[in-house]
């Protein structure tokens, strides 16, 4: 067993639409200017993260996963169930939809993919597909195949430090500009809908789209889903409860100065990105050196814990599906 924070070395990868601000912004060595995600806190086999430090440094995390459950409370579950991301649209996304467990261990052998946003920056007027306006699966699939993306397609205006919630059936798109921290399921399903009829220069090809995967899973008609954040004192911080669902909970964390004591509540473990500022986290009587860029999950191990310093986290666990 282990008292101390896993900290995590990212994988990356390249997109068609990525860009540079990984480098520019978090400070990450990057593979190219093209690199549109950061695999932050990840077990899936398409992305490992590696342990940084301590007894179990070099090992990925799902191999730690695989062989020592106990670092996780003995969790139940297959696979690591949590993926964090930092994805930088330098060009929109491909609209797309991703199916629920069901539809995607029938045909996918993995995972669903609900997930949620929180926008770290956002270029002035930019703005993410998100949801659709067909009323029948019959409308939705029709004005697909007529490509009448105008009349389909629901657009919302964003901004640093919104946040969106995108269970699985709801059809999205991140746009040009912006940057989001992604807490999600574990897997890389994807149905693409449209993309915008580009050519990826490497192969010469349109990218594939998935049409009758898409309409299979898409929810119709589309509703926003009802959230209730939440804002509280934590010692000198600040915690903004975003989501509590089945799969996760996502939560914001913001200290200008101070301290904050953090204790876990339900989870058996906790994962941590900081997305600013600088610090330490302190465990009893040893003391980690925090600041923008880096991630780590508290194991079960560790009850209780403070941060110091002037930091901005988005802290996520585990729901009860996951």
């Amino acid at each position: 067993m282990t008292k101390e924070p896993l900290f995590l070395e990212p994988a990356f990868q390249e997109k068609i639409w990525g860009g540079n601000k990984l480098a520019s912004e978090f400070g990450y060595e990057i593979p190219s200017e093209h690199t549109g995600e950061c695999w932050a806190i990840s077990a899936h086999l398409h992305g490992p993260a590696t342990i940084s430090n301590g007894k179990f440094k070099g090992i990925k995390l799902n191999e730690l996963w695989d062989s020592h459950r106990e670092v996780f409370g003995n969790a139940k579950g297959d696979v690591f169930p949590l993926l964090t991301k930092i994805l930088d649209a330098q060009t929109a996304l491909s609209v797309q939809v991703h199916p629920d467990d069901k539809y995607a261990w029938e045909h996918e052998k993995e995972l669903g993919k609900t997930e949620c946003w929180y926008v770290i920056s956002a270029d002035e007027d930019s703005e993410m597909i998100y949801g659709h306006h067909a009323k029948s699966r019959e409308e939705l699939a029709n004005l697909i195949e007529t490509e009448q993306w105008d009349k389909l397609l629901r657009h919302v205006p964003v901004k640093a430090g919104d946040f969106l919630y995108v269970p699985s059936g709801t059809i999205h798109a991140i746009g040009k500009g912006v940057m989001v921290l992604e807490t999600q399921q574990s897997s890389d399903t994807t149905y693409r809908v449209y993309d915008f009829d580009r050519v990826d220069e490497k192969t010469g090809q349109k990218r594939e789209l998935h049409i009758q995967q898409s309409i299979d899973v898409t929810n119709v008609p589309h509703k926003d889903p009802e959230l209730n954040i939440e804002v509280d004192k934590v010692g000198d911080g600040t915690l903004t409860t975003f989501v509590q669902t089945d799969f996760f909970s996502v939560y914001k964390l913001e200290l200008a100065g101070g301290q904050s004591t953090g204790m876990r509540i339900k989870a058996p473990y906790t994962l941590f990105s900081v997305l600013d500022g600088q610090g330490e986290l302190v465990i009893e009587d040893d003391k980690y050196p925090l600041k923008k860029g880096v991630h780590f999950i508290l194991p079960f191990d560790v009850k209780k814990w403070q941060f110091r310093g002037n930091l901005t986290l988005i802290i996520s666990e585990p729901g009860e599906k996951a």
